[in-house]
């Protein structure tokens, strides 16, 4: 059964959320670049 009122509106993000959804990315992916980067630069060393 559903109700006409029941219809969710379209949620718009504040400029606050904005900032804290890219802080909370760049909180994962900076360390996530750095490690990648670190094993791309020890794969000789691994190898050789």
């Amino acid at each position: 059964m559903t109700t006409a009122g029941n219809e969710r509106p379209e949620a718009e993000w504040s400029p606050l959320q904005w900032a804290g959804a890219v802080l909370a990315w760049l909180w994962v992916l900076v360390p996530f670049g750095y490690g990648l980067y670190r094993l791309l630069i020890n794969i000789p060393a691994l190898f050789g």
